[in-house]
């Protein structure tokens, strides 16, 4: 066991300064959910946008893929490091951490994107800056998820556990609602003023987050964290099926815009705002099933994940078949449905069976692995579109499949120590 200080002082927990979060200061969960909302915000402004902006500089699609693989990749191994840092420098710090270096990467990558668009850099050197903002990105914001995660552990008792992972994967959803049309709505504007606008969000959330969320009561708060791979020990299953589950939604995600524009016969202009329609319907069956149907059925985490598994293999198999923008649309809907199951239900039964004192690493270790996911996704989904547009979904399918094997096998009782007693 890690070496764990005394009852804390309230210097260590100090609540948020005066101002806007006075009026939230009894329900953090409020808070966090405003922060990750804002951070996926920024983020998904540049999903309808990123494979068009890629063809304007000049990037093919495998490239394009690999600057999304290089930021998942940086996510995936500073990830476990950050969730365990924020164990025993806290959970707010951390947080800080990771929404600023969003926010100064994001700004790195439009003004490199702004010089290859007036060929200033191009070539090699252009594709070579674009990717090294996307790896620092990669590097400081993975510091976000896994922090929240931890932070909902902190300020929910196991009951609620699953409902409180809810509110981080519906901040999820509707980030990714408003995120998409904003980038839909500006991308006649201009493709990199979306760029820009993710920017100056994440220097907004900053501000947001340092005037507002209080740093959360912990009865305990260990010298030094617990071993991941003592960690990881108690939930191998439940880590094979995050990574599975987000490779295959990630391979349709970074796709979906050449199938869009080659299967409709669409402009750049047109196929972005296209993807942003659908997106924006994805985002909001996420929402109602994050934020309503998971925190009133109170459902077991794995039940989650054994229902949800299957919708969303049904909707990467109807995307093979649609041949309307309608069609398109209701499939990726469907897909949506059965990873807002599967994903708060992933992380609810991973934190379950995590101690008190290994919550940063276990939410670390989620968070590392939906980053493997998301690095081996786009490469993959990139190169098997590149081979036959309808492949990343039939590839994906058939992983969901197989991993609904694999989650029908995970107890549904989790093996925890003790809750330590709340501050």
């Amino acid at each position: 066991m890690p070496a764990i200080r005394g009852a804390p002082l309230a210097s260590d927990y100090a609540p948020a300064p005066p101002g806007l979060g006075a009026a939230f200061r009894m329900s953090p969960l409020v808070l966090l959910f405003l922060a990750i909302f804002n951070s996926i915000l920024g983020l998904s402004v540049l999903f309808p946008i990123l494979g068009m902006l890629g063809r304007e500089l000049g990037l093919g699609e495998l490239q394009v893929g690999m600057l999304t693989t290089g930021y998942a990749l940086a996510q995936l191994l500073a990830g476990p490091y950050w969730g365990r840092k924020s164990e025993t420098h806290g959970r707010k710090p951390i947080l800080l951490r990771g929404i600023l270096g969003f926010a100064l990467t994001f700004l790195a990558f439009a003004i490199v994107a702004h010089l290859g668009r007036a060929g200033r850099i191009e070539g090699h050197a252009l594709f070579a800056l674009l990717l090294a903002t996307r790896v620092l990105g990669g590097l400081w914001s993975s510091a976000t998820l896994p922090t929240a995660q931890a932070y909902v552990a902190d300020v929910t008792e196991r009951a609620d556990r699953t409902a409180g992972m809810s509110v981080v994967g519906a901040a999820f959803g509707l980030g990714i609602v408003f995120g998409p049309a904003i980038g839909g709505l500006l991308a006649p504007f201009g493709l990199l003023v979306p760029v820009y606008l993710s920017s100056a969000i994440g220097f907004v959330n900053a501000f947001f987050v340092w005037r507002t969320l209080p740093e959360p009561q912990r009865s305990q708060r260990p010298l030094e964290a617990p071993g991941l791979t003592r960690i990881a020990s108690k939930f191998p299953a439940l880590l094979a099926v995050a990574f599975t589950a987000t490779l295959a939604s990630v391979a349709m995600e970074q796709t979906v815009p050449f199938y869009f524009q080659d299967r409709l016969g669409l402009t750049t202009t047109g196929a972005a705002r296209s993807v942003a329609v659908a997106l924006v319907v994805y985002g909001i069956v996420a929402v109602i099933v994050q934020g309503g149907f998971v925190r009133r059925t109170r459902w077991p985490p794995i039940r989650l994940v054994r229902v949800g598994i299957p919708l969303a293999a049904l909707g990467l198999g109807a995307l093979v078949f649609a041949r309307t923008e309608p069609l398109l649309i209701a499939a990726m809907a469907l897909q949506g449905l059965g990873q807002g199951l599967t994903l708060p239900g992933v992380a609810a039964a991973i934190s379950l069976r995590a101690g008190d004192d290994e919550q940063g690493g276990a939410a670390g270790l989620t968070s590392s692995s939906q980053a493997l996911g998301r690095t081996v996704g786009p490469v993959l989904g990139t190169g098997l579109y590149e081979v036959r547009p309808e492949y990343p979904y039939v590839f994906g399918a058939t992983l969901l499949v197989l991993v609904l094997l694999v989650a029908w096998f995970v107890s549904a009782c989790p093996r925890t120590a003790p809750a330590s007693p709340r501050a």
